[in-house]
């Protein structure tokens, strides 16, 4: 039988995990590193500023089992707030054991519940089919939109 599934907000004293998952998730998902300092800093500026987002932290038997980041994007279109998840990462001991499930679901939850968003949304590494497979049994679709950025 498979440990319950804690799922809740992160605070400060997550702060060294977040940045450890993020290590991990940047060198598994697109073999890129990140420069911790830069990221420690930019996950203590998110939480403390709960207006621009928040993390979420799951636990199986007190053990962190996972994370993610949720962010907003204001639609005119829609009058309303998407929600984004970033910086999904999940401990290579619990994948594929309903931790990213329980997340997702405890983000819809909130959002649903928020008077603002209007829906959920999320990019995917163009070659992580495991992680589409996922979103898709989750509810999710692929829309027609590609990303584009510029880098500062």
């Amino acid at each position: 039988m498979t440990p319950r599934i804690e799922v809740r907000p992160a605070s400060h004293a997550d702060h060294g995990l977040l940045v450890e998952f993020n290590l991990a998730m940047a060198r598994e998902s697109e073999d890129k590193g990140l420069d911790p300092e830069r990221l420690a800093r930019g996950v203590a500026n998110l939480l403390d500023m709960p207006a621009d987002g928040f993390y979420l932290v799951a636990e199986v038997a007190g053990q962190p089992a996972g994370s993610l980041m949720v962010t907003y994007e204001w639609s005119d279109w829609r009058n309303g707030r998407f929600w984004w998840i970033q910086s999904v990462y999940v401990a290579p001991a619990w994948r594929r054991r309903g931790v990213y499930r329980a997340l997702h679901e405890r983000v819809r939850e909130l959002a649903r519940a928020d008077g603002r968003a209007c829906g959920i949304r999320l990019y995917v590494e163009r070659d992580n089919r495991g992680a589409m497979a996922t979103y898709t049994a989750l509810g999710m679709q692929e829309t027609h939109y590609r990303l584009y950025e510029e880098e500062f």
